[in-house]
């Protein structure tokens, strides 16, 4: 009677493990599967350096960032990258932890900068064959800065709207958006900022592309002034051979924020990055 017990008793566990464990494949199969669902309703152009993707994706970024400013050579580890969810059909959040400055330099302490988020609403967007385009609706938080910051006075609110089209293996991706602090506005000003990525695909793992990036300030002691940069860039996929739309892929990317503008807060902003498809 008790090696029934028992037998029966194991039976059950095993039981329990298998549906646990096909219950727990089955979620995550349909998390993975995100990314993969996205292709059917999005184009499939590689999000740019700097300005915000108009698509939706699910991924890992880690990226380095190594730029000079008056009289430092800065480092800043994680560049304000995080970790980026779809949570609906339409919705994408992010989380960028804060990113640790090295300023190389006596006059500046090193030190952690801001965490922040991020929603993407996804408006509008077809695949390649229904328009290759892209239309969303953006709005990032940056916290509260720590000690050490990156030049942040307070948190600050950043709307935008990003779209993009796509014309066989060329696209043209732009952003429109606002930088908002919450408080010591007359400190920080406001500004307007506009970015425009023009980008080609080569082949199945290679994309190019050259960003425009400017901001235009409104107050503080630098009202009137603008900063743009022109960023050229590369992305290198790396994939396996049997890849599928529900296997994960790795990016790697590179490009550097030239300054083109007499006025500049920075110049020779060195970006390089990895970043996980999942």
């Amino acid at each position: 009677m008790k090696l029934f017990q028992t037998i029966a008793a194991l039976a059950l566990a095993v039981a329990l493990t298998t549906t646990t464990c096909a219950a727990q494949e089955s979620r995550y199969s349909a998390f993975r599967a995100h990314n993969a669902d996205m292709m059917a309703v999005q184009p499939s152009w590689m999000g740019p350096l700097i300005q915000s993707d108009s698509r939706l994706s699910q991924s890992v970024r880690i990226s380095v960032a190594n730029f000079n400013q008056p009289g430092a050579q800065v480092l800043s580890y994680g560049n304000n990258h995080g970790v980026t969810l779809i949570t609906e059909r339409r919705l994408q959040f992010e989380f960028d932890p804060p990113a640790f400055f090295r300023n190389h330099s006596a006059a500046l302490k090193d030190g952690f900068g801001n965490a922040a988020v991020q929603v993407k609403y996804r408006i509008a967007s077809g695949n390649a064959e229904h328009g290759n385009y892209a239309v969303t609706a953006i709005l990032a938080h940056d916290f509260a800065p720590r000690a050490y910051q990156n030049d942040l006075l307070s948190s600050v609110y950043g709307p935008r709207i990003a779209a993009g089209k796509a014309f066989g293996r060329f696209n043209v991706q732009t952003t429109l958006g606002g930088f908002l602090p919450t408080a010591k506005v007359t400190e920080q000003g406001r500004a307007i900022e506009w970015n425009l990525t023009g980008q080609v695909h080569p082949n199945d793992k290679l994309w190019l592309d050259v960003e425009n990036n400017a901001a235009f300030i409104k107050g503080s002691s630098f009202d009137g002034k603008t900063q743009n940069f022109m960023t050229p860039a590369a992305f290198y996929m790396l994939k396996r051979r049997d890849w599928g739309p529900t296997h994960s892929v790795a990016v790697l990317g590179a490009g550097m924020q030239i300054a083109t503008s007499s006025f500049h807060f920075y110049n020779h902003n060195l970006i390089t990055e990895v970043r996980v498809l999942f």
